[in-house]
């Protein structure tokens, strides 16, 4: 089990209405299912993936966020989740507007473009790197918008969104992230998880 996954069960409260964004394998669907007994959908753009799903007996549909998003409710969820998809997305501020729009909050994970790790791939080798988060090579990856923990916390205040909470996952460990020591959980952190509301 991911330590992401676990982070994420630990926000979301029991007998939650959610919703998967990019539910992958329904992994993360199967363990809120039986650990916070949520009611819980996904919604994935691979077909294989959501077949996946739905012979777990999961309910999934088969669709791009994007632009399928518009087709639920405004606040149908208590949590919308999307980890570690938002960089894949042509317009991420649609995205994150659609999230808080048909849930009351959304939990986003983000690879950090930002740890040392990276930083000292691309100085050092001069290519961009392949790190346990970010393991696809340039041209055949699905990040085209590389992304920060800063750049994050940054865009929050762009297209005006509160980030309720902020963590960043470093060796398996989670810690806070605040304004004293963003420049520090940019550096160490691999991943950042947000807990955002409108």
């Amino acid at each position: 089990m991911k330590s992401e996954y676990k982070i994420i069960t630990n926000i979301i409260e029991k007998n939650s209405r959610v919703l998967d964004v990019g539910c992958n394998d329904g992994t993360l669907m199967e363990f809120l299912k039986t650990t916070k007994n949520v009611d819980i959908r996904g919604i994935e753009i691979s077909k294989e993936k959501v077949q996946i799903c739905i012979s777990k007996g999961l309910t999934v549909i088969e669709g791009n966020a994007e632009f399928d998003l518009k087709q639920f409710p405004n606040n149908s969820f208590d949590y919308v989740v999307l980890g570690q998809t938002l960089q894949a997305f042509i317009s991420p501020e649609i995205v994150i507007k659609e999230l808080l729009r048909v849930g009351k909050k959304a939990i986003v994970t983000i690879p950090n473009f930002g740890h040392w790790k990276v930083r000292l791939n691309l100085l050092v080798k001069g290519t961009m790197p392949i790190t346990n988060s970010l393991p696809n090579n340039w041209y055949n990856t699905p990040n085209i918008h590389m992304c920060t923990i800063k750049d994050f916390v940054k865009f929050s205040k762009i297209i005006n969104f509160k980030i309720f909470k902020s963590l960043a996952l470093i060796n398996r460990n989670v810690s806070n992230i605040n304004s004293s020591n963003l420049f520090f959980k940019n550096l160490f952190g691999e991943l950042g998880i947000f807990l955002i509301e409108k």
